[in-house]
C-alpha cells in the first residue's frame, strides 16, 4: 500500500471491508460453485475455527509422545504454539491466511478468559481453613520457600544494576515471578504424578497454600510499589479499591453463599440458579467461594470440563505464539542480570526447602522430590509472564528468557520427580500381617471401607458375625468420599472433635452412628474408629493403604463396585470403586477381602440378644481349592465359626486327576483342614471334581443354601477344579470362583468374600 508523510509522520492506508466477512456460506456450498467467488478462509469464523482444531489437533499429538517419557501436557501446548507463531510460520502462505493477528487476538482473548476461569477454579478448590491447621513445618517451608528466594534476588539485582540504566531497575520488580510458589501449579503437579494423598504431597500442598498467600501479596506489594513511583495518589486509589474488594468478598458475598450452602438440602447439589454470577472470576472470589460440595463442587462439575480441555490450552498455545524472535540474547547486560536472579532464586528455593526436610529427619530421596515439587512452573507463572508482556512491563527479551526457564523447570521436575520417588515404596517392608500370623485370642486389626450407604449394613453384618468375646475385632472404618470442587484432600479421625469439619461431617454421619450402635450391641466384642477421607478416586488407594499401615491392619475389606437390589436385580455398578478395589489388591500392606452383597447381608444375619434358635442362624460356607488366598481365607471362615450362630461348612474341592504327589502346598493345606476334619463345630465336606463344570454343578448347588460364600483369591492360577472356567470371567481380579459367585448367572441369593493373603512384604 501507499503510504503518505505528512508533518513527519508516516500514515498507513488501509481497507476495511464493510459489512465484515464473518460467517461463510458453507463448504457444501462451495464446492458446489455456488458462493460469490470468495474462498472460505476469506471469512473469519471458519479460519478461527481451524486455527483452533489445528492447535487441539497438535497439542494433543504432541503429548501423545511426550507423556511417556513423562513431560507435562503444558510442554506439549507450548510446543504447539511456537511452531504456529506467525515467526516459525513466516515462510509459509497459512501464515498470512489463517494465522492472522485478528484471529490470535480472538484466541488470545479467549485464553485470557480461561486463564481467568482457571485462577477462580483454584480459588475454590483452595481450603482456607487448612491454612490454620496446617502444622509448622508447613508454615516454616511455606515462608522459607518464597522470602529465602526473593531477599536473594533483590541483594543480586541491587548488587549488579547500573543506577543510570532504566532497564536495570526493572529486574527489581520481576523477583516476585521468578520466586513464586503457586499452589494451583504444584496441586496439579501432585495429581499428575498421583502422590496427592500422601505424606509428602499433603505436606506439599500445605505449604504450597502458605506459600500462594505470600506470592500475590508481594506482587500485590511490588505493583503498587511501581505505581507509587510515578503516580502516588493512583497507588493509593488502587490499594483502597483492593482492600475494599476483598473485606465485601469476605463479609459479603462469602456468608451469602455459605447461606445458600445450608439451604441446600444434604447430599444435594446447589440449584442452577445459584451460577447466575455474572463476573469472570478471579483467585479472591474463588477463595470467597466454599469449597466442596455442595457449592465449590457444583461449580467445578459446571466449569472444569470447558476450562480445562479448551480454554487454557488456547491461553497456553496462544502465550507461545506471542515469541517475537527464537533464542536468548544472553549477552546483554539485562538478561545477564535477570539470568542470575533466576539461577540463585531456583536454587536457594530448593536450599531452603532441602535443608529442613533433612534437619526434621525426612529421607534425602524424598527431600529432593519435595524440593523440586515446590520449585516447579506451570501456567500460572505463565500468566504472569504474558500479561507482562502485553502491558509492555517486560520486553520481548525477557519475555523469551522466562519461557526458556518456565520450560526447563516445568520438564526436568516431573522428570525428576518420578525418578526419584516411588510412592509404592512405603507399603512394602513392614511386618507380616496375614491372618494367619494373627493370634486367636489377640484383636483382629480389620480396616472396613464405606462408599455408599447399602456398604454400611453389609459391613455391619460381617463384622457382627467375625467376633465374639474370645476372639474380639478392632474395625477402623474409612468412610471414601470423592473429591469434587476442593484441591486439598481431607483426611480426619471423627475421634477428634477439633478437626470437624462441616461438609465431611454431614456426608459421613450416617456412617458414625451406624457403627457407634454396631460398638454398642458388640461391647467388649469390638472397638470401633471411624475416618473420613475426601479424596479423587485416582489416590483414594493411599488412604487406604496409608491407614492400614499405621492401624497394623491384617484385613481391609473393600465393597465390591455392584450392588443388587434384595430381590437380586443389579442396582448399581460403578467404575471407579473398581479401579480402587484393583489397585489395593496390588499394592495392599495386608490380606484384603471384598465383599460381594447380592442384597441379603443388608438383613441382620444374626441377632446376639435373640436365643439360639435355627432361623437365626447364619450359614457360610467356605470353598477350598489349595493355595495360600485359600488358607487365609480358611482362616478367616475358621476365626467366624467361633460364632454360635453361625452354621460352617467347609467345601475341599480335589481334583480327580491328582495322583497323590505330594509338595510343600499340599502339606501346608493339609496342615489347615487338619483341624477342620476334626472339629465339632465345622461341617467338612469333600468333592472330586474332574473339571470346572462340575465345580459349577457344586457351587450352584449352594448358593441357595448360603448366606455367605468365602473364597480365596487365587489370581492367575491354574487347577482342574476351575478349568475351562478362566475364558468366562467377567472380573478376572476376583479369580475364577469369586467371578462366577458375582457373575449375574448365580441366580441364588447368596453374598460372597474373596479374600487375597498379603502379597507385599
Amino acid at each position: 500500500m501507499d503510504k503518505n508523510i505528512t508533518n513527519g509522520t508516516v500514515l498507513h492506508p488501509y481497507c476495511i471491508q464493510y459489512p465484515q466477512m464473518i460467517n461463510s456460506e458453507g463448504l457444501a456450498r462451495h464446492f458446489a460453485g455456488k458462493t460469490d467467488g470468495s474462498d472460505w478462509l476469506d471469512y473469519s469464523t471458519p479460519r478461527t475455527l481451524l486455527l483452533i482444531s489445528t492447535m487441539l489437533v497438535m497439542s494433543h499429538s504432541f503429548h501423545f509422545v511426550l507423556k511417556r517419557i513423562g513431560l507435562p501436557i503444558i510442554i506439549s501446548q507450548i510446543m504447539t504454539g511456537l511452531i504456529l507463531s506467525r515467526l516459525f510460520l513466516q515462510t509459509l502462505q497459512l501464515t498470512h491466511e489463517v494465522i492472522t493477528l485478528d484471529n490470535v487476538r480472538i484466541l488470545g482473548t479467549l485464553g485470557s478468559f480461561g486463564y481467568a476461569f482457571f485462577m477462580f477454579q483454584s480459588g475454590v478448590k483452595m481450603d482456607l481453613g487448612v491454612v490454620n491447621r496446617v502444622g509448622r513445618k508447613a508454615w516454616y517451608i511455606g515462608i522459607l520457600v518464597i522470602v529465602m528466594p526473593w531477599v536473594s534476588a533483590i541483594l543480586i539485582t541491587l548488587a549488579v544494576r547500573d543506577k543510570n540504566r532504566e532497564g536495570d531497575s526493572k529486574s527489581l520488580f520481576l523477583v516476585p515471578m521468578y520466586s513464586m510458589t503457586a499452589f494451583p501449579v504444584v496441586s496439579g503437579l501432585l495429581t499428575d504424578l498421583k502422590i496427592l494423598n500422601s505424606e509428602l504431597g499433603r505436606l506439599a500442598q500445605s505449604s504450597a497454600m502458605v506459600a500462594d498467600i505470600l506470592n500475590f501479596s508481594t506482587i500485590i506489594f511490588f505493583a503498587l510499589l511501581r505505581r507509587a513511583n510515578r503516580h502516588p495518589v493512583v497507588a493509593l486509589v488502587q490499594l483502597g479499591i483492593i482492600i475494599c474488594y476483598i473485606l465485601l468478598m469476605v463479609f459479603v458475598l462469602r456468608p451469602a453463599m455459605f447461606l445458600m450452602v445450608r439451604m441446600t438440602k444434604e447430599g444435594k447439589e446447589v440449584s442452577q440458579t445459584g451460577f447466575e454470577y455474572r463476573v469472570l472470576g478471579v483467585y479472591i472470589l474463588g477463595l470467597a467461594v466454599p469449597h466442596g460440595p455442595p457449592l465449590g463442587s457444583a461449580l467445578v462439575n459446571k466449569f472444569d470440563c470447558l476450562v480445562s480441555g479448551f480454554f487454557l490450552p488456547l491461553f497456553v498455545i496462544t502465550c507461545a505464539m506471542r515469541v517475537e524472535e527464537f533464542g536468548v540474547h544472553f549477552t546483554t547486560r539485562l538478561i545477564f542480570q535477570n539470568t542470575m536472579i533466576a539461577f540463585m532464586t531456583t536454587l536457594i528455593k530448593f536450599g531452603s526447602c532441602f535443608m529442613p526436610m533433612l534437619y526434621w529427619n525426612m529421607h534425602k530421596h524424598d527431600a529432593a522430590v519435595f524440593s523440586l515439587i515446590m520449585s516447579a512452573k506451570g501456567v500460572v507463572e505463565l500468566g504472569f509472564y504474558t500479561f507482562g508482556f502485553d502491558l509492555k512491563f517486560i520486553n520481548a527479551d525477557i519475555f523469551n528468557f522466562m519461557l526458556v526457564v518456565l520450560l526447563v523447570l516445568a520438564s526436568i521436575v516431573p522428570i525428576l520427580v518420578k525418578k526419584l520417588h516411588d510412592p509404592s515404596r512405603k507399603y512394602a517392608g513392614y511386618q507380616i500381617r496375614k491372618l494367619m500370623d494373627c493370634k486367636f485370642e489377640t484383636d483382629l486389626q480389620i480396616l472396613a471401607c464405606i462408599h455408599l450407604p447399602n456398604n454400611i449394613s453389609s459391613m455391619i453384618n460381617l463384622l457382627s458375625i467375625s467376633c465374639r468375646k474370645e476372639a474380639p475385632i478392632a474395625v477402623t472404618v474409612l468412610h471414601l468420599i470423592k473429591l469434587i470442587g476442593q484441591a486439598s484432600p481431607i483426611f480426619f479421625s471423627h475421634q477428634k472433635k477439633k478437626n470437624k469439619s462441616l461438609s465431611s461431617y454431614c456426608y459421613s454421619e450416617n456412617v458414625i452412628l451406624s457403627f457407634k450402635k454396631f460398638e454398642g450391641s458388640n461391647w467388649g466384642n469390638a472397638s470401633v474408629d471411624t475416618f473420613t477421607a475426601m479424596s479423587p478416586p485416582d489416590f483414594m488407594h493411599d488412604d487406604i493403604c496409608t491407614l492400614a499401615l499405621d492401624k497394623l491392619a491384617s484385613l481391609i475389606i473393600l465393597p465390591f463396585h455392584r450392588t443388587w437390589y434384595i430381590d437380586g436385580s443389579l442396582e448399581s455398578e460403578d467404575r471407579t470403586i473398581r479401579n480402587l478395589n484393583r489397585r489395593i489388591l496390588k499394592k495392599s500392606p495386608s490380606s484384603v477381602g471384598i465383599l460381594i452383597d447380592h442384597g441379603n447381608l443388608r438383613r441382620p444375619l444374626t441377632h446376639p440378644s435373640s436365643s439360639s434358635s435355627s432361623s437365626d442362624s447364619c450359614n457360610v460356607a467356605m470353598l477350598f481349592v489349595g493355595g495360600n488366598d485359600d488358607r487365609e481365607a480358611l482362616t478367616f471362615a475358621k476365626r467366624i465359626a467361633k460364632n454360635n450362630k453361625v452354621n460352617l461348612t467347609v467345601a475341599h474341592l480335589i481334583a480327580a486327576s491328582d495322583g497323590g504327589e505330594v509338595d510343600w502346598e499340599t502339606i501346608l493345606d493339609s496342615e489347615v483342614l487338619r483341624d477342620v476334619k476334626n472339629s465339632e463345630y465345622i461341617k467338612y465336606e469333600k468333592h472330586i471334581v474332574s473339571d470346572g463344570s462340575e465345580t459349577v454343578k457344586i457351587v450352584l448347588s449352594m448358593v441357595n443354601v448360603y448366606n455367605l460364600i468365602i473364597v480365596g483369591r487365587r489370581y492367575q492360577m491354574e487347577s482342574p477344579q476351575t478349568s475351562c472356567l478362566q475364558d468366562w470371567c467377567e472380573f478376572p481380579e476376583l479369580g475364577i470362583l469369586g467371578d462366577f459367585l458375582a457373575s449375574k448367572d448365580v441366580g441364588g441369593k447368596c453374598s460372597a468374600l474373596i479374600i487375597q493373603q498379603q502379597q507385599r512384604v
